[in-house]
C-alpha cells in the first residue's frame, strides 16, 4: 500500500430506502462537501439532492470503481452504500486499500438488522447467505430443519429461484418471508410456502427462510463422514468410516487451505470445506472425468467454491498458494508428490496420506522415517448377507500414514 496521511479523506456512508431523511446532519454535510461521490444508481438517485461534487455509478468489474476511489487519495470522497457497509457490503474491499485511519465509515441499519427486526429473529442465531453474484448452492448446508436462514437476493428472479431450489431438495414446506424495500416507503412483507411460491417482487429484496423438510429432503449433516451415497462417484471415493477418520487426522481449523491431492471424487475436500465457511481447498485430479464430477459433487454439497485442477502430480502442485494441510489419496506411492507436498506445506501443518496396496504402504513407510510422523492400520468390517444369513465381511485395510510438519 502506498504512503498516505492520516487525515480521513474517505467517508464511507450507509444509505438506507429512507434516503436523505434517515440521514444525520453531518452525513448530509459530508455528502455536500466531496469533491467525488461514489455508489449504485440508486444510492446516487437516493442522494442526489445534496450532491455537489462529481459521481460515479459503480462500473463493472468493481475494481475499476475501487481504483477510481484511491486515484482520489487525499480529497473529500464519499462511498455511498446500502445499510451497514461492512455487513456484506463494499466497506471491506475498501478497507483492504486504505488505513482505517483514512476511513471514516457512518453506517445505517443493514438490511439483515431490519429484516431481523421485522421477522422478530435473533441476529446471533440467523445464518446469513449472499447470493448477489453467487450460486444458489450456497444454501445446500445451511438447510437444516427448524433453521433461520437470510438469503440476499441478487435481484427480482432471486425468491423463486431459491423457493425451487428449495423444493427440489425436499425442503418445499419451508416458510419463505419476502422482504422488499425494507425501511423504506414502499416497504413490504409477505410469507409464502416455498412449494407454493408465486410472487412477484421487486429487485430489491431479501429473503427469510425457516427451514422444514420432508421425510426425503436432502439434509447435510453436520458432522464428518457424509454417506458415500450423497457423492456421484466411480468407486473413486474415501469410504465414509475412512473418510472421518481422515478429516479427523487432518483437523480442518477455520479459514485454512487445504490441498487434495488425487481427489477422485473430491469427497475429502468437500467435506474440509463443509467444517468452516472460511475454509478453502484445491482439489487436484489427473483424470478429467474425475475432476467433472468433484465439480459437480461439490456444487450439490453446498461449496462450490472448490477450486479443482485438472492435471497429474507432482508437476500440476507447483505455484498453487500454500496449503495449510495436505491429503494424499492418489498418489501417494510416488516419493516426488509427497516431498513436493511435504515442501509446499506451512510450518506446523498436517499431512495425511492413505495406503490400500501394499506398495503404497511401503512408500509411507519410507515417508514416515524420512519426514517423521505415525502410521495407523484402519479397518471397517460391514454386516452382509451370506445366504439366508448374515457376517461380517471385512473391507479393504487403509494404512494411513499422518504427519505434522516442524
Amino acid at each position: 500500500m502506498a504512503e498516505a496521511g492520516s487525515h480521513r479523506w474517505l467517508t464511507i456512508l450507509g444509505i438506507g430506502e429512507d434516503g436523505v431523511e434517515g440521514l444525520t446532519s453531518s452525513a448530509r454535510t459530508l455528502i455536500s462537501a466531496a469533491a467525488f461521490v461514489v455508489g449504485g444508481e440508486r444510492h446516487l438517485a437516493l442522494a442526489a439532492d445534496l450532491i455537489r461534487g462529481e459521481t460515479l455509478a459503480w462500473p463493472r468489474p468493481l475494481s475499476a470503481g475501487l481504483e477510481a476511489v484511491m486515484a482520489r487519495r487525499g480529497r473529500p470522497v464519499v462511498v455511498l452504500a446500502s445499510g451497514d457497509p461492512f455487513d456484506h457490503g463494499v466497506g471491506v474491499q475498501l478497507a483492504e486499500r486504505a488505513r482505517m485511519a483514512e476511513i471514516l465509515c457512518l453506517p445505517a441499519p443493514s438490511s439483515v438488522s431490519l429484516a431481523c427486526a421485522r421477522l422478530g429473529w435473533a441476529r446471533a442465531t440467523v445464518a446469513v447467505v449472499s447470493l448477489c453474484g453467487a450460486p444458489l448452492a450456497r444454501l445446500a448446508p445451511q438447510l437444516q430443519p427448524g433453521r433461520k436462514v437470510l438469503a440476499l437476493s441478487a435481484d427480482a428472479a432471486t425468491p423463486a429461484a431459491v423457493a425451487t431450489y428449495l423444493t427440489e431438495r425436499g425442503f418445499g414446506p419451508s416458510k419463505l418471508h419476502l422482504l422488499e424495500a425494507l425501511g423504506g416507503p414502499a416497504e413490504r412483507v409477505s410469507v409464502h410456502r416455498a412449494e407454493h411460491f408465486k410472487a412477484s417482487p421487486g429487485p430489491l429484496n431479501l429473503v427469510g427462510l425457516e427451514i422444514e423438510a420432508t421425510s426425503d429432503a436432502r439434509v447435510i449433516p453436520l458432522t464428518s463422514g457424509l454417506a458415500d451415497d450423497l457423492f456421484e462417484h466411480d468407486g473413486q471415493i474415501t469410504k465414509r468410516e475412512i473418510r472421518a477418520l481422515t478429516l479427523s487426522a487432518l483437523a480442518p481449523r477455520a479459514g485454512e487451505r487445504l490441498w487434495d491431492v488425487g481427489c477422485g471424487s473430491g469427497s475429502v475436500s468437500i467435506e474440509w470445506m463443509l467444517a468452516h465457511p472460511a475454509n478453502t481447498a484445491i482439489a487436484f485430479e489427473a483424470d478429467p472425468a474425475r475432476a467433472a464430477r468433484a465439480a459437480r459433487n461439490a456444487a450439490t454439497l453446498g461449496v462450490p467454491d472448490l477450486r479443482i485442477e485438472q492435471g497429474r502430480a507432482p508437476d500440476i502442485l507447483a505455484g498453487s498458494p500454500q496449503p495449510d494441510a495436505v491429503f494424499i489419496g492418489g498418489g501417494a506411492r510416488d516419493a516426488e508428490v509427497i516431498a513436493a507436498a511435504w515442501t509446499a506445506l506451512r510450518p506446523a501443518g498436517r499431512l495425511v496420506a492413505n495406503a490400500v496396496t501394499v506398495e503404497t504402504e511401503a512408500a509411507l513407510t519410507v515417508a514416515r522415517e524420512r519426514y517423521g510422523g505415525g502410521l495407523t492400520r484402519l479397518s471397517v468390517e460391514r454386516l452382509e448377507p451370506v445366504g439366508r444369513l448374515h457376517a461380517f465381511r471385512p473391507a479393504m485395510s487403509v494404512t494411513q500414514w499422518t504427519a505434522v510438519k516442524p
